[in-house]
């Protein structure tokens, strides 16, 4: 069975954070494990506060993790400041990972700034190099690049000036763009891809960005390249969205298992 690791946050409301990509794992066939980098306070309403993990325990688990078994995918979620983030770096450059994911998780829906300003440029400068695979959405890429995004070919412009911050392979996520369809756009620092999606109608899309993520890294562990494994996670998530749960009084979660257990999105009330 091949394996994937998620070093994240975590989300007590199970919608995003490691809960969300463990889920996601799964439901890929894919075993998942588990790194903490901060327990959050929050429900589908909104975050309250943060508290991150002792940078020698995120460490030490990844390290040790990767002595005993065989890692085919890392996807890395919620890093909020910069010696969490440098400890990461570090522990991946000791072990010499399999493929990164690294999905730049800077703002929350409900406007919590869950990446401190102080280290985005440590992010950039620590764990794009050793990412494969950077999955910014558009408010993201626009953090990163300084740009104003409103168009497809601006989301392309967008995408190529992220690659030269050192990443390998990019996502920029469209979903926050208005119109009928989503597009994301996938760039391997040759070929654009396109890639759009029906826009769904929902307020249950708590964790779709970790979920999206999470899809493409377990795709990778088994083996699928980059422009087939961003599609088959766009699919993915498309469907987990269609089927989202009406849980809480906020954004609900989207359903993990709506291909394992047809259904229990109707189940909730959507």
């Amino acid at each position: 069975m091949k394996t994937a690791l998620t070093i994240a946050g975590s989300d007590p409301s199970g919608g995003a954070g490691i809960q969300a990509d463990i889920k996601t794992f799964q439901a890929h066939g894919v075993f998942g494990m588990s790194v903490i980098t901060a327990v959050t306070v929050q429900n589908t309403q909104k975050v309250y506060s943060v508290q991150e993990i002792n940078p020698q325990m995120v460490y030490d688990q990844i390290v040790y993790l990767f002595e005993d078994i065989r890692i085919d995918a890392v996807k890395i979620g919620m890093v909020s400041s910069i010696v969490l983030i440098e400890t990461i770096a570090k522990a991946l450059k000791k072990v010499n990972p399999p493929v990164v994911i690294l999905d730049p998780v800077m703002i929350s829906k409900s406007g919590y700034r869950l990446l401190n300003h102080d280290a985005q440029k440590a992010l950039v400068r620590n764990l794009f190099p050793v990412a494969e695979v950077v999955t910014p959405n558009v408010y993201e890429a626009e953090a990163l690049t300084g740009m104003k995004i409103t168009t497809e070919n601006e989301m392309k412009t967008a995408a190529a000036k992220i690659l030269k911050l050192g990443a390998k392979k990019v996502v920029v996520k469209g979903g926050h763009l208005d119109g009928k369809q989503a597009t994301d756009i996938l760039y391997d620092g040759t070929l654009f891809m396109e890639l759009t999606g029906k826009r769904i109608e929902t307020k249950n899309t708590h964790g779709t960005g970790c979920t999206f993520s999470s899809a493409i890294a377990a795709n990778l562990a088994k083996g699928a390249d980059f422009f087939q494994a961003v599609s088959d996670a766009k699919r993915y998530i498309t469907g987990a969205i269609e089927n989202s749960l009406s849980i809480g009084h906020g954004h609900g979660p989207v359903d993990h298992f709506f291909n394992l257990y047809p259904g229990t999105g109707k189940i909730h009330g959507n």
